[in-house]
């Protein structure tokens, strides 16, 4: 299935996707999914962020060839940060670019949806909490970052984490395509097959950490070939077999 957040006469609400038509949900999709009845054209409706997470939670360096390109060698264990509610932005919104930033750049991600409340769940267990993927941009001020020595500020602005348009909940994630296009020039261009650590062993390892509650989500790390924006860019991730995540630097 393609959920995803719409708003439509002042109401939002979550839907499946068929084609072009929207098949309203009711309530959340996280449990046994009920629908209302009620359709609508895509056209009609304002696509959102596809859920409203409580964090976000990030890894680092997941990729080694994007480890190597920052000068950092891989962990034993996924590095995890905290990017906040605050910093979700839909697909077609706009990244603002913060005053007191002078370098932004793009992190091309596969998503994981959080589907059911989750806390030290086993490997076994691990996939069953996973809704499902979407493709995201982990926007970072990488010079704040190299000031700071940590990533809360650099990562936590508000639009700094674009995902959607849609979650995809019947989706093999090995071997797939990750990409970032700059203005219509590809800069990343890895593969899901390059993780180090798997979405369902990341769910694992966090919940052992944090609950992870329905909606959440966990940005996966980013393939090599991250680089600055600017205000006018156009930036879109691919996510293969996903519709892109296309945003506007202002």
């Amino acid at each position: 299935m393609k959920i995803l957040r719409a708003q439509s006469n002042g109401q939002t609400f979550y839907a499946e996707l068929k084609g072009e038509l929207i098949k309203r949900i009711s309530g959340l999709p996280y449990d046994d999914i009920t629908f209302t009845g009620e359709l609508y054209n895509l056209r009609n409706v304002n696509i959102l962020a596809p859920s409203e997470p409580s964090k976000i939670v990030a890894i680092g360096r997941n990729y080694a060839a994007h480890a190597s390109e920052m000068k950092a060698a891989m962990s034993d264990t996924p590095i995890l940060f905290i990017k906040p509610s605050t910093s979700a932005l839909a697909s077609g919104g706009n990244i603002i670019y913060p005053r007191m930033s002078a370098r932004v750049d793009f992190e091309a991600e596969l998503g994981v949806v959080i589907g059911k409340t989750c806390s030290k769940v086993s490997a076994e267990d691990a996939a069953d909490c996973i809704f499902g993927f979407t493709p995201l941009n982990d926007v970072t001020a990488r010079d704040l970052q190299k000031v700071d020595g940590q990533w809360g500020r650099a990562k936590g602005f508000d639009t700094f984490c674009p995902f959607g348009p849609y979650i995809y909940t019947d989706y093999d994630v090995r071997n797939k395509r990750v990409q970032s296009i700059l203005n219509g020039i590809v800069m990343q261009d890895g593969s899901t097959a390059d993780m180090s650590v798997s979405p369902s062993e990341l769910v694992c390892f966090i919940s052992e950490v944090m609950t992870l509650l329905p909606g959440d989500i966990i940005a996966t790390g980013t393939p090599a070939g991250i680089g600055p924006m600017q205000k006018g860019d156009s930036i879109e991730i691919r996510i293969e077999g996903m519709q892109p995540l296309i945003n506007t630097v202002i």
